[in-house]
């Protein structure tokens, strides 16, 4: 969602709040803006890119220590000019960035409209700092104080970073439910939603947790909470190289990450997976590996692309546990009242480890004494922290909005916790064990041949771009590839389309098939193949037209179908990390050649961190 930078020590701070809102466009925005003292508090900010923002304050003189930027994703107020970050308080002295969303605005509005104040904007952001405002001077108190008091009253999920005029060698921040990550460096401090704008001045970061206020000098870091007691600031490491949100020569950020992925998905199993001695070590669960295993039941939470993931896992750890496993929206899950308790597990799954309704629906259940095993890429993330047990899929920083090398590393390791679980309670036997070990081991050099089908897939995607409508089908293991498949193609091209089970297609979805409508079908080598066989005749009857995904040396789908794309042979339980990458490369290769931009899809954000 929203974009957070701040910088605080002696570079000129404009450069590195606009190169790490540069960085941070990956995660959606309609405006970009910054605040710096120079003469007094000046507030520069445009509607659009950051290059409008860039273009707008070209001449101006921007020389200062001490600078808040942000990029915005709309929630109350259209994309303008006056809706943009930073907003400014009614004596212009203060000036806040903000990423969340304050659910009671409206009614601190009208406390304080009643109480004189003029409001420029239709954000809930805008109130906010107007409300800390006249708190400070109603009590006469510091900053902070007035801040501290004021949280105390939101009801809502924020990030927020003040700088003031009047204190111009200090920035206060503060968070509850969205990311903040602060970077240490000598005599500087670098703040941001992620790590990316950070990390090339600095490899030491404390991640600021829920309810905590921030104090931070060019030279000094204070971390107090809510009550106002001294924390410890906990100082991490990142793990993670400039190269890596880099390009690298690739015409966009998903095309390199979905050629990443046998990289990645080999560092998922890295360390882990020993399909030569057949061990399998799963460090983050071992702890509670007796819980896990006498789970009575597993509920997995998710959204978008990881719910997606969380089905997969579902017939995996079914298949392989002897355990009901329910997959469940985060977003319904956490309010819907779920019947949740001890002996429940909870598998949160999350690439950024910060998605808002995830962690609220893990906060919940562990509150009613459930298990919570986090499946998340980012370390030191909040699911990460929330969580009791977990395993991070590392798959290194995804910029590319559709995620791509997230999705297949969460297969792999989801597979890997499966297989653990039924190794502890011998739920599977020996030979079958080894064989999706050795099954495991070989994906990625499988991935890296589905790659080289990319010039035939750019070859399918021209004849197919004007299509106004896509069918995507599959049966198994293959229905959440096919959901994949469509979402992707929703997200970079804005072509609508739709997943559905390939034997529910006579159930409504058929009366959409005619000669216009093409049908990607993701019909691999399984259990369900020959009933595959019976849907596409039922589609060619109907001269619709059939894009199907094979396992290499099929015979029999080929004659049928208008185009084929032949995937590497594998058992069916970790065939959908291979088969999902053609699909990948068919919403990226259409999202191209119409010209829209891949990586920055319209109205997305990377990682949704408001409701």
């Amino acid at each position: 969602m929203c974009g957070i930078v701040a910088y605080i020590g002696q570079r000129e701070a404009y450069p590195v709040v606009l190169k790490g809102l540069k960085r941070l466009e990956y995660r959606g925005y309609d405006s970009a803006g910054v605040a710096l003292i120079n003469n007094g508090l000046q507030v520069y900010k445009k509607k659009d890119k950051v290059a409008a923002l860039e273009a707008f304050v070209e001449g101006k003189d921007l020389r200062s220590h001490i600078a808040i930027g942000h990029t915005r994703w709309a929630t109350h107020g259209e994309p303008c000019d006056r809706n943009a970050h930073p907003h400014l308080s009614g004596d212009g002295k203060l000036a806040m960035i903000h990423n969340g969303i304050i659910e009671n605005y409206v009614q601190l509005k009208q406390e304080l409209v009643n109480q004189g104040h003029v409001f420029h904007s239709d954000t809930d952001t805008e109130v906010l700092l107007h409300f800390i405002e006249e708190i400070k001077k109603q009590n006469q108190c510091s900053l902070e104080e007035a801040l501290r008091i004021a949280l105390k009253r939101v009801v809502g999920a924020y990030v927020i970073v003040l700088i003031d005029e009047e204190n111009p060698d200090t920035l206060i921040a503060a968070r509850k439910g969205s990311p903040l990550v602060i970077g240490v460096g000598k005599g500087e401090h670098f703040l941001a939603s992620d790590a990316s704008p950070i990390i090339e001045y600095t490899k030491e970061v404390v991640y600021v947790n829920d309810y905590e206020i921030a104090i931070i000098k060019a030279d000094e870091l204070i971390l107090k909470n809510i009550s106002n007691e001294r924390q410890t600031p906990y100082i991490q490491k990142l793990d993670i190289e400039l190269a890596a949100i880099e390009k690298g020569g690739y015409d966009h950020f998903m095309l390199k990450e979905i050629f990443e992925q046998p990289q990645t998905i080999f560092d998922s199993l890295r360390g882990r997976l020993d399909a030569k001695k057949g061990t399998l070590t799963m460090g983050g669960m071992r702890e509670y590996a007796d819980v896990l295993s006498n789970a009575k039941r597993i509920i997995i939470v998710a959204c978008g692309t990881s719910w997606h993931a969380g089905l997969v896992a579902e017939y995996m750890i079914e298949e392989l546990c002897r355990i009901p496993v329910e997959v469940e929206y985060a977003s319904e899950f956490r309010y819907r009242n779920p019947v949740v308790g001890p002996g429940d597990v909870i598998i949160a799954v999350s690439q950024s480890g910060e998605t808002a309704d995830t962690l609220v629906a893990i906060e919940s259940a562990k509150e009613k004494g459930a298990i919570i095993l986090g499946v998340c890429n980012v370390v030191g993330s909040s699911i990460a922290r929330l969580s009791h047990a977990g395993a991070y899929t590392h798959a290194g920083p995804e910029i590319g909005v559709a995620s791509t090398k997230a999705f297949t590393a969460q297969l792999a390791v989801l597979c890997l916790v499966g297989l653990k679980l039924a190794a502890n309670k011998g739920t599977i036997t020996p030979q079958r064990f080894q064989h999706l070990l050795d099954e495991l081991e070989q994906v990625p050099e499988k991935v890296a041949t589905a790659l080289k089908l990319d010039d035939q897939i750019k070859r399918v995607a021209a004849k197919y771009k004007d299509a106004r409508d896509f069918l995507y089908l599959g049966r198994g293991y293959n229905f959440p590839v096919a959901l994949e498949g469509a979402l992707k193609l929703k997200e970079i091209s804005y072509i609508h389309a739709e997943g559905y089970p390939a034997a529910e297609m006579k159930h409504g979805p058929i009366a959409l098939v005619d000669e216009n409508l093409p049908v990607v079908i993701v019909a691999t080598k399984d259990s369900y193949y020959e009933k595959v066989v019976s849907n596409i005749q039922e589609i060619k009857a109907r001269k619709g037209k059939v894009i199907a995904v094979v396992t290499e040396g099929d015979n029999t789908i080929p004659p049928m179908a208008d185009d084929v794309i032949f995937v590497p042979a594998a058992d069916e339980m970790v065939a959908p990390i291979i088969s999902v990458v053609p699909l990948q490369l068919l919403a990226y290769h259409i999202g191209v050649l119409k010209g829209l931009d891949v990586d920055k899809p319209r109205n997305l954000a990377k990682s949704v961190t408001v409701e």
